[in-house]
């Protein structure tokens, strides 16, 4: 382990006895090597394996970081063994959080190859909480103790799904109203004229976390925390710092591949987290915290979880 990766280490299990928890959106990004990775674990044969890399490259990751955020999840309901390899992979402090399979999130199928014959269908399981309860809760059960937020995150709605914001307040009301108590919640929206008083009043009703989110059509996340009402849960806080605010996700891609180092700093971004953080030890354990940074926000999302907590006032070192 680098001497960077030592300190940002410290940081990290320094907060998480706090309750507050720092970590990337996904973890396999061979632009680490030589930051997080040691790349010669996953030689064999002589030569580089994606295949070893990518299947035990996580004890490595949690070897330093106390949480990660799991997009694949999304993509697909998790199964037992999945969730089994994952945690068997970590210690036992260790906290994922996931974002809910699409299946549950989604109105209206985009058309994309992988929805197949269902593309540009509606969705008959949206915001089916039995299907949740069933199909998601169901393998996570065992695992309870490793999860340490479930995202209901919806993608961007259009006119055709809901003309008005207060329709879809309507249905999220009805389905969170139906959900299996004692599970971290949170909700996270990609419409920014959704963010008004009923909607967080709506979450503030059920305890359950609105989701601070830098995404391309949303508002900062400084913006975002600073709407009346937006912490939504006195147990729960969490922030997802994904793309900058009017950059798209192919272009982020582009721009920052192979995320070795950070390419355009995003100073209000580092800001808001630093925010959060310093919020969150004011808060005292009682409140959990997660936060997660993505490798498409800046170029590298190791380097900006560091100048993050170095501007809340954490000794760090190896910013950019």
């Amino acid at each position: 382990m680098s001497f960077e990766a030592s300190k940002l280490k410290m940081n990290l299990q320094e907060l998480a006895a706090r309750n507050i928890f720092i970590g990337a959106s996904s973890w396999k990004y061979r632009g680490w090597f030589g930051m997080l990775y040691d790349e010669s674990r996953y030689i064999f044969r002589g030569r580089f394996s994606e295949s070893r890399f990518k299947e035990n490259c996580l004890a490595e990751y949690a070897d330093v970081f106390k949480t990660v955020c799991v997009d694949a999840a999304y993509y697909k309901f998790p199964d037992h063994r999945y969730l089994e390899n994952m945690i068997t992979a970590v210690p036992t402090d260790f906290q994922f959080a996931f974002k809910v399979t699409d299946e549950i999130t989604i109105k209206k199928f985009p058309d994309l190859p992988r929805f197949g014959p269902r593309a540009g269908k509606p969705n008959d399981h949206f915001l089916d909480a039995d299907l949740f309860a069933r199909q998601f809760l169901g393998p996570c059960a065992p695992f309870k103790q490793h999860i340490g937020l479930l995202t209901f995150d919806f993608s961007q709605f259009h006119p055709a799904d809901y003309e008005f914001g207060r329709l879809f307040i309507a249905d999220l009301d009805q389905f969170l109203t139906r959900l299996p108590p004692d599970w971290p919640y949170a909700v996270e929206i990609r419409n920014r004229h959704f963010l008004r008083p009923g909607y967080f009043q709506l979450l503030a009703r059920h305890g359950i976390a609105h989701v601070f989110n830098s995404w391309a059509g949303m508002p900062s996340i400084h913006e975002q925390m600073a709407l009346a009402g937006s912490r939504t849960a006195p147990a729960l806080s969490a922030a997802r710092f994904l793309l900058r605010p009017g950059r798209k996700y192919d272009d982020s891609v582009k721009l920052f591949e192979p995320y070795d180092k950070v390419k355009d700093p995003y100073p209000e971004a580092r800001a808001a987290g630093a925010t959060l953080i310093k919020e969150s030890i004011a808060a005292g354990p009682k409140r959990r915290t997660f936060i997660y940074v993505n490798n498409r926000l800046e170029g590298n999302a190791l380097q900006t979880i560091s100048a993050m907590m170095e501007e809340a006032g954490l000794e760090t070192v190896g910013t950019s």
